[in-house]
C-alpha cells in the first residue's frame, strides 16, 4: 500500500493526470492521496464539478481529504457520516473521502489525526450577507477598490473555523490513544509554526493555537499541512505542502 501526501487542490485536479504523477500506474483503490485541506471539489454542483468529481472517483487510487476554509459546507454537510478505518468520515464518491475533524484513522497499522479547517485571509473587508438590502451596491463599491470580501453561504461560510463539539472530539479521542499518533493532517499549522511562515502576517486564532496545543502535547512523526501556498519543511517535523505531491516513507 502507498499513501501520497499533497496541499490545496481548490478544485483543480490538473496536477493527478497521468503524465504529471506517474506513480498512479501502479496503484489501486488500496493506495490513497491525501489532500491537505481546500479540496474544493464541493462547490457549486454545476456539471463541471460533477465530471471532475467523475474523473477523480475513475482514478486508480483512493482519495482522502482534510476540509478547509475554501469548502462549501453546505453541500458538504448532505453527506451521512459513516465510519471508516476507526474513525468517522463522509463519502463524496466511493473512493473520494473527507476525513472529519478531530478523528484518529488506522490504515496499516498508522494511526492519522486530522483536523481541518482554517481562518480565510481574504476577507478583510468584510462578509456580506445576499439576502441584505444593499448587497448589490455595497458588492459595486467594494469591488470598484478590488477589496477583498466574501459572500456568507456563496464563497465563504462560519463552519471553516471547527465548532467546540469538534475540539473536544480531537481531544477525547486523543487521549484514548494516550496522545500519540504517526501523523497529523491539517489544513492550517500551529501557532508558532504559523509565526515563521508569515513573520507576523497572518494572526492566530482559536484553531491554530488549539494546533499549537496539540504540538506540545502529542507524539507524532510527521504533521502535514497546507492553507499558505508553498512547500517547505520547517523545524523537521511540519511539512508545508502545495502542489507537490510526497509519498510517505514510513
Amino acid at each position: 500500500m502507498a499513501i501520497f501526501i499533497t496541499g490545496d487542490t481548490h478544485a483543480d485536479f490538473e496536477r493527478f493526470k497521468k503524465d504529471i504523477f506517474y506513480e498512479q500506474a501502479e496503484l489501486t483503490k488500496n493506495d490513497y492521496v491525501i489532500i491537505c485541506g481546500d479540496f474544493g471539489g464541493l462547490w457549486d454542483g454545476s456539471p463541471r464539478e460533477c465530471y471532475w468529481l467523475d474523473w477523480l472517483e475513475a482514478k486508480l487510487f483512493t482519495t482522502l481529504f482534510v476540509s478547509g476554509n475554501h469548502e462549501n459546507y453546505d453541500l458538504l454537510s448532505e453527506f451521512p457520516v459513516q465510519k471508516w478505518h476507526g474513525g468517522r468520515v463522509q463519502f463524496i464518491r466511493p473512493s473520494i473521502v473527507h476525513l472529519m475533524r478531530g478523528q484518529i484513522y488506522e490504515i496499516e497499522g498508522k494511526r492519522f489525526f486530522t483536523m481541518g479547517g482554517a481562518s480565510s485571509h481574504d476577507i478583510q473587508d468584510g462578509i456580506l450577507e445576499p439576502d441584505d438590502p444593499k448587497f448589490r451596491q455595497k458588492c459595486r463599491v467594494l469591488n470598484a477598490r478590488n477589496a477583498m470580501y466574501q459572500v456568507n453561504h456563496h464563497s465563504w461560510w462560519k463552519e471553516e473555523l471547527p465548532s467546540e463539539d469538534e475540539y473536544q472530539t480531537a481531544r477525547d479521542n486523543l487521549e484514548r490513544c494516550g496522545w500519540a499518533v504517526d501523523y497529523v493532517i491539517t489544513h492550517c499549522c500551529p501557532t508558532s509554526i504559523q509565526e515563521e511562515l508569515g513573520a507576523g502576517f497572518y494572526q492566530a486564532d482559536a484553531l491554530t493555537d488549539f494546533l499549537e496545543e496539540i504540538a506540545q502535547k502529542c507524539q507524532f512523526k510527521y504533521w502535514f499541512f497546507g492553507h499558505y501556498h508553498d512547500n517547505g519543511v520547517i523545524q523537521e517535523k511540519f511539512v508545508l505542502l502545495y502542489e507537490q505531491i510526497l509519498r510517505l516513507k514510513e
